[in-house]
Order: C-alpha cells, then structure tokens, then sequence
C-alpha cells in the first residue's frame, strides 16, 4: 500500500470514528435508554482518541512522502447533475488544525465529563459536542464547497443549541437564537459564494479557492474575485465575530463553561480565521478585499481591546481578549503572513483554553482567599485610569452595538414581518369578501 492510499485511509478513518460515535450516543438517547455516563465517557474517548491518532499519523505520512495537496472523493451524493459532491483536499495546514481541533475537544471532553457530572443535560451535550467535532472536521478538510457548507452549518448549529444548553431560563434560550441568527448572516454569505464560485468557475472544487493559482483566478476576472472575496470575509466575520457581528460573542457566554472554552475560546471563534488562512489567495487578490479585510480586523482588535478592559466578570474579559487576538490574526492573513497567522492561531486556540477551563478554580480560590481575608483584594472596583468617563461607558456598553442593532435592523424587519403578515391575513380574506364563501374551493 502506497504512502498517499494509507494517508487517505488514516483520514477517512479519523472522520468515521465522531460519526460512528454520533450515532452510538444518539440513538439510545432518542429510543430512551441512553448510556451510562461512565459508558459515554469511555466511548467518547476512545472515539476523540482513535481520530487524533489517525490525524497524526496522516500528518506524519504526508510529511515523510507525499508533500503536495492530495484530493480525496468519497462519492457522489446525488447521480443528477449538480449533486452533492463528498471531496476532501489534504494538505498540512488541514491536518494540523484538525489534528489539534480534535485534540482541543478530548481535553474538554475529560473536563466536561467530571464538570457536568449527574448535570440533566449529560447526553445531550456530549451528543452536541461530538456534532461540533464533526463539523469541524469538515470544514478542516473540506476540499468542495458542498462539503465546506455541510460542516460550516453543523459547527453553527451545534454551538447555537449548547449557548441555549440551559433551556430551562430565557436567557440562554434568547441568547442562542441571537448567536443562531448572526450565524444566519454568514451562512448566507457562506452559501452565496459557493454558488457564485460554482456558477462563475464551473466547479465545486476549493483548490481554486485554497492552491492559490494564479491563472485560475485570472480567468474569472478582478470584478467576480472581489465579489466572492468579499463574500467570505463577510461569512468569517460572521462566525469569528468581527465587527459588527462582534455582539454575538459576549451572549455565548451563557453556556456550560467547557462549551464556552472549545466554541468561544478555542475553535469556533477561530473557525472564520481558518477559512481566510485557507482562501488567503482569493482574499489577497485584491487590493480592496485585503484593505477591507485588514480594516475590519484592526478595528475588532482595537474595540475588543478596549470593551475588554471595562467588563466585570471573568468570562467576558476572556472572550474579550480572544476576540483582540482573533482580530490581529486577520490582518495578519490580510498582510499575507500566512505561517505567522497560523502559528498565533494555535498559541491563541491553546491559550484561551486553558484561561476558561481553569477559571472556575482560580475564582473559587480568590473568594475562599477573600473569606479568609474578610476583605476585597482588588479593593474595590474603580474603572481603569485610561477611561474617561464618557469613553467607560462606551466600554461597558460593549459600545452600544445591541442597542443599535436592535432599533437599526430588528425592529424594521419585524414591522416588515408584521405588515407582511397582515397583508397575508388580508388576500386570505379578499376572495371571501368578493365571491362569498360558497365560491371559494
């Protein structure tokens, strides 16, 4: 067997196992006789364990011998013209973001097993968890656009349904219909530029968006690359929470505290970051795309850095940090620092991590310490001496931008969506009113 046959079975091989393992979690939960939690946590396991390991030896097989994208098609989903099409496209920035995806959630899936411990959502978050491991998966290794969008959507939905993980107050509920929406936005961005890439390019393959050819580009012309450019740095804005989608992020918070290291912490803030990293050269083409690219990143850094310092509890100053971070790595890809960009990526990915997952400790510590004490360490909580007062309450107001969503987009469209429905009401009533109701079938 040939060094690019056992690659391709390695990969197929760390995709089969979430799957498989979604499925075993899933259907005795859905029948009602779900598995013990020490069989969840042993499954799991095993599971997360048998893919990092088939990701690390793919990793070390196309490093040893093959060194060159390989395309890897697992079938067509539909005979029709215009099916769905299963590619994958293996290089070494793919195996590494998914070897170390997959390694980010074994470690959260050993914490989550002790933190949700006799929790009443136990299954269905690890059900939840390994949908999010699939997902991102796919959009790691993803080599057409049709496989892109199947994982892009499963990494939104899962993250959406764990901040709304605490269904039993509105809260979460309220908060993850609002992170679902947002997600909306960038899905259809995500969607129009697989459709535009397939109607103007004639193929669903993403090496013409990932390779970098130059001629490729060339043949669709600066009018049609800009538009799809633009149209995935809208999509990564979206999932990474750049400006002005940056609102989603602090209300993710809401979920278990594992969740919120391995979605908002870790990967899925970072997931927009790596579609960019991956289409760097459709991004680089052009000169607005890449100013449009680095402006946005600059200015998320720079809002996310000073809402940051004004926030009161340990989970949004960390989100607050990841996202300054989130928004450097932009500019960086828009820089065209690509090696750098995914190095700092991986630091942050690692980094954000370990700050969530150790915060319940170190805050438990700081107050047994503050009891102990029978005081207030920080003594007191005076806004930084860098805030004006005006400029604070910017700050802490995460810069109005819920508000100005609220009253600016949500409100005009559900006036919109009232008038249409009373208009819909109406016709329904038009025909009764002229003909009777005998003459209406």
């Amino acid at each position: 067997m040939t060094g690019a046959a056992l690659l391709r079975h390695c990969v197929f091989a760390a995709l089969a196992a979430p799957a498989l393992l979604l499925t075993v979690l899933a259907l005795p939960s859905f029948l009602g006789r779900p598995w013990s939690e020490e069989h969840v946590g042993a499954l799991t396991r095993a599971a997360f364990l048998t893919a990092f390991l088939a990701l690390t030896a793919a990793g070390f097989l196309y490093a040893a011998g093959v060194r060159h994208p390989i395309s890897i098609r697992l079938g067509d989903w539909f005979a029709s013209e215009g099916g769905f099409v299963f590619d994958l496209l293996i290089d070494g920035w793919s195996l590494a973001f998914a070897a170390l995806s997959v390694a980010i959630c074994g470690v959260v899936s050993s914490f989550s097993f002790r933190y949700l411990h006799r929790e009443p959502g136990f299954h269905r978050y690890f059900i939840l968890l390994v949908c999010f491991v699939l997902g991102i998966l796919l959009v790691a290794l993803a080599g057409s656009v049709e496989t892109l969008f199947a994982g892009w959507e499963i990494l939104g939905l899962s993250s959406a349904l764990l901040v709304a993980f605490f269904h039993e107050r509105p809260v979460p509920v309220d908060n993850g219909l609002r992170v679902l929406t947002f997600y909306r936005v960038g899905d259809a961005c995500m969607l129009s530029a697989a459709v535009l890439l397939h109607h103007w390019a004639g193929s669903d393959s993403l090496s013409l968006l990932f390779s970098g050819a130059g001629q490729q580009l060339s043949r669709l012309g600066p009018d049609k690359v800009a538009i799809i450019a633009i149209l995935i740095v809208a999509a990564a804005a979206a999932k990474s929470a750049l400006l002005p989608f940056s609102t989603w992020l602090p209300r993710a918070m809401e979920g278990p505290t594992p969740s919120s290291a391995v979605y908002y912490g870790a990967l899925s803030v970072h997931a927009g970051c790596f579609l960019l990293l991956r289409s760097s050269a459709l991004v680089q083409y052009s000169l607005a795309t890449r100013f449009l690219t680095a402006m946005a990143g600059l200015a998320t850094a720079c809002y996310a850095a000073l809402v940051g310092r004004a926030q009161t509890d340990a989970k949004s100053k960390l989100c607050f940090a990841s996202l300054t971070q989130v928004g450097i790595i932009v500019v960086e890809i828009s820089l065209g620092l690509d090696t750098l960009a995914f190095l700092h990526m991986c630091g942050n990915i690692c980094l954000r991590l370990l700050q969530f997952l150790s915060a319940p400790n170190i805050l438990h510590d700081l107050h047994e310490l503050e009891n102990d004490l029978g005081g207030n360490l920080e003594g007191g909580h005076a806004p930084p001496a860098i805030f004006g007062g005006a400029l604070y309450l910017f700050a802490l107001e995460k810069g109005f931008l819920d508000g100005l969503i609220d009253r600016r987009l949500a409100e005009p469209l559900e006036r919109l969506a009232a008038f249409m429905e009373k208009f819909d009401r109406w016709l329904c009533r038009a025909p009764l009113a002229i003909f009777g109701d005998g003459d209406v079938r």
